[in-house]
């Protein structure tokens, strides 16, 4: 009986070392980070780097402030293995955005390696809510009122996690750039929320965009339309791909265009 006890309780440890793998497994990549962090925080010269806590973890964040006062603000959101002050798509429009009226605050998601893959990444979507709130509690104590959320590529799959966690109640908007972009043969886990996002939403892409992008956009619109949102809208920008590479001024210009159209300043 005793020897058995003894089986017993070794399989419950080894149960437990087992369970505790994935975890450990789909850990976001923390030293990259810091590396990130530690490369472009001399760099930025648009905007005051700060640092955010999210279940005890400091993670970069950039805030700038609007050219003339205001009570509203962007999030961004990067996309897969980039920073917050990444070059294409999120610093032009954490900057751009600033001339149109809008505060931004540009925040730093959770990243891995970088051969990682789409899949890599799904383990750890959760990874990026407590970042999210940390970033709209950051938004909502600097006085603005109205937060649009602007996400980018996996950017988006983290940012809709949220949304399928928390719905839409917090956040005004969405803009989604580049969105549904996997990785070869890898298919979405699940279809995006779409249900629980019960704000206009902007979905943009490029016409050179991934297969992905383009083979769901029809059916991110019928999607989208089932919300109800006279506001929402899809664009698909003709020269951009899925980094928007060159489209710096189109991109800022149908971003702004559609916040300032669907949002009036309070």
């Amino acid at each position: 009986m005793m020897k058995l006890l003894q089986h017993c309780r070794c399989l419950q440890v080894l149960v437990l070392l087992l369970s505790a793998v994935p975890n450990l497994l789909s850990a976001a990549d923390l030293e990259r980070e810091k590396r990130l962090s530690d490369q472009i925080i001399d760099a930025i010269f648009d905007g005051d780097p700060l640092f955010l806590n999210a279940d005890g973890h400091e993670f970069l964040s950039i805030y700038m402030e609007a050219a003339e006062p205001a009570k509203r603000a962007v999030l961004l959101i990067h996309g897969r293995g980039y920073h917050p002050d990444w070059e294409n798509v999120t610093r032009p429009l954490r900057i751009g955005l600033t001339g149109h009226g809008w505060n931004t605050l540009s925040i730093q998601m959770p990243v891995l390696s970088k051969e990682s893959k789409f899949y890599d990444y799904v383990p750890i979507f959760p990874e990026a809510l407590p970042r999210i709130d940390a970033a709209l509690a950051y938004l909502k104590a600097q006085g603005n009122d109205q937060v649009v959320m602007l996400a980018h590529s996996c950017g988006v799959h983290m940012a809709m996690a949220w949304i399928r966690a928390n719905g839409s109640d917090a956040i005004d908007g969405f803009v989604g750039i580049g969105m549904g972009a996997t990785d070869y043969k890898q298919p979405m886990p699940e279809p995006f929320p779409f249900a629980r996002l019960q704000v206009p939403l902007l979905d943009v892409y490029g016409a050179l965009d991934y297969p992905a992008v383009l083979h769901g956009a029809d059916g991110r619109w019928k999607a989208v339309q089932k919300q109800g949102q006279p506001a929402s809208r899809q664009i698909m920008l003709q020269d951009g791909d899925h980094y928007m590479r060159e489209q710096d001024a189109v991109l800022l210009k149908t971003v702004s265009g559609w916040l300032n159209d669907s949002f009036r300043a309070r």
